[in-house]
């Protein structure tokens, strides 16, 4: 398999594995929609890394495989490849990218979908596909504009320059640069941190914040309240208020 899901304390580490590059082909696609489904629906992930090794996060598509597509075929592709991107950003729970190495095109396609990226100091990143006389096709032009403003955006899409991790940071395509040693271990670090969290809280948060991006502020303001009452229904609701009220605030657990 080119891409596998690990399971530990909570975390659930979605990992590429197509040596050298990891490029994204088909199956890869496939396959990562299948495991984002897996990890959505198992109860025993309650937060999500996306993460590609050591060198290399993900360098994008099999450039290979897509030149033996014509018209046809990329139409009847196109919408798979968007969807297993989706799967991705749709997860209900804390979803950090560990970014080492490349993230170029789909790679870089990939990470937006994560909620928060913590990148090594020799990551680069970049949406070259203009490059190819194409445009992205996994997102990009939707989720990069969203995530650094529409300006930023049509630089690095209209350029296919790469991005180091300084400027990636400063421009808000990262959140967090680190040693390239230390990438897996701080995205651990904060996704295990929030799967001790009330895990129905995170999801509605989630939701809430990615729902409101989409809409006009008054559907994401129903989204919202329609979230903050329901959660006075949990139990996560009533044992955090009370450790609120018996111990002080930050004291309550909700595993």
């Amino acid at each position: 398999m080119t891409v596998h899901l690990e399971v530990d304390e909570g975390v659930g580490t979605i990992r590429l594995d197509r040596p050298p590059m990891n490029a994204l082909d088909v199956a890869t696609q496939d396959r990562l929609k299948e495991l984002a489904e897996e990890a959505t629906a198992r109860d025993d992930v309650r937060a999500v890394i996306l993460y590609g090794g050591e060198k290399v996060f993900a360098a994008g598509a099999d450039i290979k495989e897509m030149q033996e597509m014509d018209h046809t075929a990329m139409v009847l592709r196109s919408r798979a490849l968007q969807d297993s991107f989706t799967a991705v950003a749709r997860i209900p729970k804390p979803v950090v990218a560990a970014i080492t190495g490349y993230a170029l095109g789909g790679g870089c396609e990939l990470a937006l979908c994560a909620d928060y990226r913590i990148a090594g100091e020799r990551a680069k990143l970049g949406q070259p596909e203009i490059l190819l006389g194409l445009i992205p096709g996994a997102g990009g032009t939707q989720r990069l504009s969203r995530l650094v403003g529409p300006s930023k955006a049509k630089d690095l899409i209209f350029t296919g320059r790469h991005v180091k991790s300084d400027e990636a940071l400063t421009i808000g395509l990262v959140d967090r640069v680190v040693p390239d040693a230390e990438v897996y271990e701080q995205a651990h670090a904060w996704a295990a941190k929030l799967a001790q969290g009330p895990a129905l809280a995170l999801r509605a948060a989630k939701e809430s914040v990615d729902v409101g991006l989409e809409s006009d502020i008054d559907t994401g303001l129903a989204v919202e309240r329609t979230w903050f009452a329901g959660l006075f229904a949990t139990e996560d609701r009533e044992r955090g208020m009370r450790s609120f009220v018996e111990e002080g605030p930050g004291k309550a657990k909700f595993l």
